[in-house]
């Protein structure tokens, strides 16, 4: 059986700090999650957090080699742990978040947390530096703006798609968008708490910002329009392909398994030469499957449940 999940995986990736307009800026580290960073007249914004508040340190560095400006705000794209864990470095006056990302931290933070720990161990270096969930200060329902100066940021929930609770960050006069994980490119796809019949839709009123440049959840910083609308047609094929899969697994009577492997026969030749592509298709396929079964509510990931599933996928 192969080695669960990516406790294999213990390669260091090369970070890139990119600067993408007057205020942007994208921290991108070969297929791990990515940060955003905005830089306003008066502070600065940080978008997710990486994993734990050593590893957060590393994005702190390089804000500081560009600007001393306090950090003001952290934003919490969705509630997984890779994203949100490192919070407490950069000492925020507010952490904000959507109203449906703060009831997912309440109803599976903790088992999210134990389970992505157990999964990646190289995401989570210095694991014991986190001090426990994060929590939002500033929680909206579908919309907030944040003057930072002069300069407006848009804070969207945008929809269902990766988790129940997705939000965007978008800076209008600049036309950058901070997608979080609804958004991946050159990478694989995560979508063991998604809304996988919703997620298109979503995408495509990301589409209609027209966004000059794109910081993905995972992958390289997009910086034209073309690489932007690339991206999002990316995950888009994706996110179809694999419950189309899924739905006709269920309708022929296929166990997970069955599925998992005729799922692959459609999806490997395009997607297994990115980066955690094999991470992620055993999660992946999971969900689809309960989606095509008619789980519209993502079951919660556990240590537990997720080694079960590995063990049934590999053996």
């Amino acid at each position: 059986m192969k080695t669960f999940a990516s406790r294999g995986d213990l390669t260091p990736k090369k970070i890139s700090f990119d600067r993408l307009s007057p205020s942007a800026y994208a921290f991108t580290t070969e297929g791990d999650p990515n940060t955003g960073v905005i830089i306003g007249d008066d502070g600065v914004m940080v978008i997710d957090t990486q994993a734990t508040p050593v590893m957060a340190r590393e994005v702190i560095k390089r804000i500081r080699r560009v600007t001393s400006k306090p950090i003001k705000y952290v934003v919490l794209s969705h509630y997984h742990a890779v994203r949100v864990l490192g919070a407490a470095a950069f000492k925020a006056e507010q952490i904000i978040a959507s109203q449906a990302t703060l009831e997912l931290i309440r109803e599976r933070g903790r088992q999210d947390m134990n389970s992505e720990i157990g999964r990646f161990p190289r995401l989570f270096r210095s694991v014991e530096s986190i001090p426990g969930l994060t929590w939002p200060t500033l929680v909206f329902k579908d919309e907030m703006t944040v003057m930072m100066g002069s300069l407006e940021v848009r804070i969207v929930h945008a929809g269902r798609g990766h988790t129940a609770g997705d939000t965007i960050v978008w800076l209008p006069k600049q036309r950058v968008l901070f997608s979080g994980d609804l958004v991946e490119y050159n990478a694989g796809i995560y979508t063991g708490d998604a809304h996988l019949e919703d997620w298109p839709a979503t995408l495509d009123r990301l589409r209609k910002l027209k966004p000059r440049a794109l910081v993905p959840g995972r992958g390289p910083a997009l910086t034209t329009p073309a690489q932007a609308d690339r991206a999002i047609r990316y995950t888009q094929d994706f996110v179809r392909a694999l419950l189309t899969c899924a739905r006709r697994g269920v309708a022929a009577n296929r166990s997970l398994k069955e599925t998992y492997e005729l799922t692959r026969r459609r999806l490997d030749r395009a997607y297994s030469g990115f980066p955690i592509y094999e991470h992620c298709i055993p999660f992946d396929v999971s969900r689809a499957y309960d989606e095509a079964r008619g789980i519209a509510h993502p079951r919660i990931w556990t240590a537990r449940r997720d080694v079960e599933m590995w063990r049934e996928l590999q053996t």
